[in-house]
């Protein structure tokens, strides 16, 4: 099989691609052909180093989300035949032509939507659902999400207001027409922004920070509790600060929650393609945390 990996720390261009042997699935796992790979910034981060206790075996291979179709069941597996559509989440061998996975992390993908849009909600799906739990949104909150443009503000902004609540977005000036048409009151993120949230006439009462930088520190100055200040991306400032991290882990249970809202087309996620040979460049977008949506590699499968 064909797979990504890099040999030393560094940026980017330390990525290539090149065959290794196929994966064989054990007892209870399932191999899958993979069709899409989504990047995240936890991809960029141990391939630049900057993630110490994830240990690198070189060539290393990288890819936590994925979507593809069955191809090969190990013994005690059940319910779950060759050529069954799937996704899920995976540990750094996402980007490539086959993996195995443990049946029960697997979710079944609706036949609308299409493997890249699959493996593009699998991270920010489970994060931003986790998130909101954790920090107990409901109809009568005003939700600020730092970073509302990017994949997991994007899914978490989304999940907000079908629950009724109010979301304010922090991006760029050119997305906040995307914003406003995922639900959300846009704002522009930096040194103007409490003054751009208190323009908006609305007061938040939660905060979820997908950005980092100041956005916790803003998070408080707004008056709002500190046990309902989450990151996903800040521990540091959020020992600080005495906030929350949220991370609620992995759950396919929550992951074919919102993969259901997306078939049903209440949820959206846009999406960026790259090929597995210009993984490199799928890279250096993600790392460079600007753009909306979510950046996936595609696999060509036979």
């Amino acid at each position: 099989m064909r797979a990504a990996v890099f040999d030393r720390y560094g940026p980017p261009d330390v990525l290539r691609v090149i065959a290794l042997p196929d994966p064989t699935p054990g007892p209870g796992e399932v191999l899958v052909r993979v069709h899409a790979a989504g990047v995240q910034p936890f991809d960029v981060a141990v391939r630049g180093g900057t993630m110490p206790w994830v240990k690198a075996t070189f060539p290393q291979q990288l890819g936590q989300e994925y979507s593809g179709v069955v191809e090969q069941i190990g013994p005690e597996v059940r319910d779950l035949p060759v050529g069954t559509p799937v996704l899920g989440s995976t540990m750094l061998n996402g980007a490539a032509e086959l993996l195995t996975v443990p049946a029960g992390n697997v979710v079944v993908k609706p036949g609308i939507l299409d493997f890249p849009t699959a493996a593009g909600l699998v991270a920010a799906a489970q994060t931003a659902s986790g998130a909101l739990q954790e920090l107990g949104v409901t109809a009568s909150d005003v939700l600020l999400v730092h970073a509302g443009a990017g994949s997991v503000g994007t899914i978490a902004t989304q999940l907000a207001r079908l629950t009724g609540a109010t979301v304010i977005g922090t991006a760029s000036p050119g997305n906040h027409d995307y914003l406003r048409e995922i639900g959300a009151v846009p704002v522009p993120y930096g040194k103007g922004l409490l003054e751009a949230i208190r323009t908006t006439g609305l007061t938040p009462t939660v905060a979820l920070d997908a950005a980092g930088g100041e956005a916790i520190a803003q998070s408080v100055a707004l008056g709002i509790d500190p046990d309902r200040v989450g990151t996903i991306v800040d521990d540091k400032a959020a020992a600080e600060f005495g906030t929350r991290v949220v991370r609620a882990g992995r759950s396919p249970q929550r992951l074919a929650e919102v993969v259901a809202l997306a078939a049903q087309g209440r949820i959206t996620m846009p999406i960026r393609t790259f090929t597995l040979d210009e993984i490199a460049a799928a890279h250096a977008v993600v790392e460079s945390r600007h753009g909306r949506g979510k950046v996936v590699v595609t696999v060509a499968s036979r």
